[in-house]
């Protein structure tokens, strides 16, 4: 789990690469990051010939694979996307297990490692029946997608080959998704689906450190399916085009996210949207991009009179949480807004002087929901 210095230092980069700081200094890290960069283009094709041309050799699980992954690193709305996809899939009749490698979630520690057998095996979030794990332990994304799939298993584990083999084995599993699995070549025969940011879709043209790219845009040729997500409601018909350039053969698919409903953090109340609407409301997120989210408050009516933000993944302590209520309540706000996956990462307090609730966002299509739905159905009905 990263300390606070460790999100100020993350913070600071960004503003680097994005350009929003200058200087002397700024300059001769851009040089210092654009030498890097070249270094981690070369290791990215190297590592990418070598599964290519079998010299290392990628593992074959014998069902129905999937995975789910970006190009550029921060968020594009992966975890919506997921979660569609493992729904349908399961309300069609198939058995689904999610595999992550757990971003930030709790490590366990060599010595325990190396004194209990039993933390060899993948961590079980859900096992399609029960929650058996706590955020901390599984990672914010992991549990949220098993609280919201109760049906679905979800698996923890670095090693997502001995993850798929467990699911298979024990769980009886024909469907596995790969959550963030686009760069994880050490599985072979599976479907892949890349999502494409809409504000940011080429990290700024440049792979890390100097950009966002995680590889080359060219890459997207290994896609199968397209996925451009956080587009207006006319769509994305340029970047559409440009994308295919990259891939002519995917389905290409544009969605957005759309507000669904809001819930009381600690209640439970489900509450209707424009229950915010006309209010005073004050924000607070841990995510890639606060901004978004902020505007989707502002669209819901709300005016938002404290933001708090933190960086992605950030796991909020008591005082952080009671910090941002008493800023919140001087300021005039009448309750606390923030996002699900922040809501997981919450602390349990004794007092809060204001309600805090959560944004529910899903996903709705805009275009190749047809295509989508025809991909699903080949799934379902050929044998893995």
């Amino acid at each position: 789990m990263p300390n606070k210095t460790e999100e100020r230092l993350e913070e600071r980069l960004l503003k680097v690469i994005s350009g929003e700081v200058e200087g002397k200094r700024v300059t001769l890290l851009c040089g210092f990051f654009k030498t890097l960069s070249w270094l981690f283009y070369m290791l990215v094709q190297l590592r990418l010939w070598l599964f290519e041309y079998r010299i290392i050799r990628a593992s074959t699980l014998g069902c129905r694979v999937i995975s789910v992954g970006n190009v550029t690193v921060g968020g594009t709305g992966k975890t919506p996307i997921v979660e569609t996809i493992a729904r349908t899939l399961t309300e069609k009749g198939r058995t689904v297990a999610i595999l992550s490698r757990g971003y930030k979630s709790r490590k366990t520690p060599l010595w325990e490692k190396i004194l209990k057998k039993e933390e060899r095996l993948p961590r079980i979030v859900s096992d399609g029946k029960s929650l058996l794990l706590n955020s901390d332990l599984a990672g914010d994304e992991p549990f949220m997608l098993a609280s919201n799939l109760p049906e679905v298993s979800v698996i923890v584990d670095r090693d997502r080959v001995k993850a798929g083999k467990y699911a298979v084995k024990e769980m009886k599993c024909d469907t596995l998704i790969l959550d963030d699995g686009f760069q994880y070549l050490k599985i072979h025969e599976r479907t892949d689906i890349v999502l494409v940011d809409y504000t940011n879709p080429f990290g700024y043209g440049k792979l890390l450190p100097r950009g966002l790219l995680r590889e080359p845009m060219r890459n997207l040729k290994r896609a199968g399916f397209i996925f451009i997500t956080k587009c207006p409601p006319e769509g994305a018909p340029q970047l559409k085009a440009k994308l295919r350039e990259f891939n002519a053969k995917a389905e290409i698919s544009e969605c957005r996210h759309i507000s669904k409903y809001l819930k009381n953090l600690y209640t439970r109340e489900k509450l209707n949207l424009d229950a915010i609407q006309g209010r005073k409301v004050a924000t607070i997120s841990g995510i890639a991009v606060p901004e978004g989210f902020e505007t989707g408050v502002r669209k819901l009516g709300a005016e938002i009179v404290h933001a708090a933000r933190y960086a992605d993944h950030h796991r909020y302590t008591q005082q952080e949480i009671i910090e941002t209520i008493n800023r919140a309540v001087k300021a005039g706000a009448e309750l606390i807004v923030t996002t699900e996956k922040d809501a997981v990462r919450f602390p349990r307090i004794d007092r809060c002087d204001l309600p805090v609730i959560y944004l529910r966002v899903e996903i709705e299509m805009l275009s190749g929901s047809e295509a989508f739905n025809d991909w699903i159905n080949r799934i379902c009905f050929k044998d893995a």
